[in-house]
Order: C-alpha cells, then structure tokens, then sequence
C-alpha cells in the first residue's frame, strides 16, 4: 500500500473541500481522480504532496506522515503554472535540479525534445498548451516513486494528447504508482486500472476499472456522466 487516507477532510472557513474521504492507493497501479472542478481532487493532491495540512483525519505516504520525507517520494504537478517569468525552458530544469535529488536531467533533455519545445524559450511566451507540457517534462524527469499529475491534458489539443498520455504511461512500472486527476474521462479510461469518482469532496464511487464495468454494466465515461449529470 502507496497512499493510506482514513476520513480525510479539508475545510477552508465555511466551505468543505474535502469531506472524510477513505481510500488506499497500492503500488504500481494507475488511477484516475475523476470529477469536475471544484468537486475536491485538487485540494486532495495538494494534502498528499504536503502543500497543505488538512483538517483532521489522517493520510500516510508508506507509512509515514506526509512532510519532508515523503516528499522526496513523491512527484506532484499542480495546475497552476509554478515557474518564474525570467525563467527559460532550460532554467526549469536547473531550478527541478537544485529542489529534487531524483531530477534526470538527460530524462528531462529527451522529454523536452519529445514535446517540441526549446530550452531558450522563455516560460511566460509560451502558450497554454505549451506550457502545459512543460510542467509534464519537468514531473515526469523526477525518479519518484508516485507520480500525481493534476489535470495534465489540460490546455493539451486533441492531437498531442497521445503523446502525453504514451510519455506519462511511460513512467509507469512495477514500483511506480500513477494518481491522475482530470475531467477528460475518454482520454484516461483506456489507460487506468482503478478509478476514484469524487463529488462534492466526498467519494461518489471507485474500485478497479474493470470490476466497475462488469458490475454497473457501463463504461467509466457512462459512469461519469450519470454521477456528475
């Protein structure tokens, strides 16, 4: 077992952004966080990745409390964009280098190349999509252990995005474990083992991917249009 929370909850002033979720994540499985925003994934990766304390109830990386330690295991991409303006293409990679001891600079060199982007560009010039990938680049280059990308199709056109799902199913191994969040359900149905259905900081429904179809008798897309409907 990966990831261990037990009746989770976030509350930012009068509003729940996390309401007493339970669930365990086991290694070397790809999930997927689905539900629209504001249903409660982000704020969710956030607590896992240690950006954010929650509430009450518990969450452990391995056993361990999530803190220093864990974060040296863990790879998180945000939504938001994370880097300076000054910043050029090839001075991301210097800044992921100088934070994280698993940073693969000739990984990050090949990923870069791959998503046709240039290391003198500067990061507030790039387009939405482009930048998108760039954060893709930059987590997928760290050596981690579980890999939590939030929203990465985002800003992504519908021609690239096989490219980025092939890149990110690239990271996936034995010991590797995979937490995707999105709303683009068809792009990760073909791909997840597990799949965790989140409404209104609550868990709606999740189990392994297959086992939700054979019983509900529906796709994950179908599954996801009848919850959030």
């Amino acid at each position: 077992m990966v990831l261990q929370c037990k009746d989770l909850v976030k509350k930012y002033y009068s509003k729940t952004a996390v309401n007493g979720i339970s669930f365990d994540i086991d290694q070397g499985k790809i999930y997927a966080l689905l539900g629209p925003n504001g249903s409660g994934k982000t704020t969710f990766m956030k607590i896992a990745a240690g950006l954010v304390k929650p509430t009450s109830g518990t969450i452990t990386y391995k056993g361990n409390q999530i803190g220093p330690v864990t974060k040296e295991r863990i790879a998180y991409m945000s939504t938001e964009p994370f880097f300076y303006n000054y910043m050029t293409v090839a001075d991301v990679g210097k800044y992921y280098k100088d934070f994280f001891e698993d940073f693969d600079e000739k990984r990050y060199e090949e990923l870069i190349d791959r998503m046709e982007l240039n290391m003198k560009d500067k990061s507030k010039t790039l387009s939405s999509g482009l930048a998108a990938k760039l954060k893709i680049a930059a987590t997928l280059a760290r050596k981690a252990e579980l890999y939590m990308l939030d929203e990465p199709l985002n800003g992504i056109d519908i021609i690239a995005r096989d490219k980025i799902v092939t890149t990110i199913l690239e990271a996936a191994k034995d010991d590797v474990t995979l937490l995707i969040s999105s709303h683009l359900v068809d792009e990760l149905e073909k791909i997840i083992d597990n799949a965790i259905f989140v409404k209104n900081g609550n868990i709606a429904l999740m189990g392994e991917a297959e086992d939700l179809r054979v019983k509900h008798g529906k796709s994950i897309v179908e599954l996801y249009k009848e919850i959030y409907a």
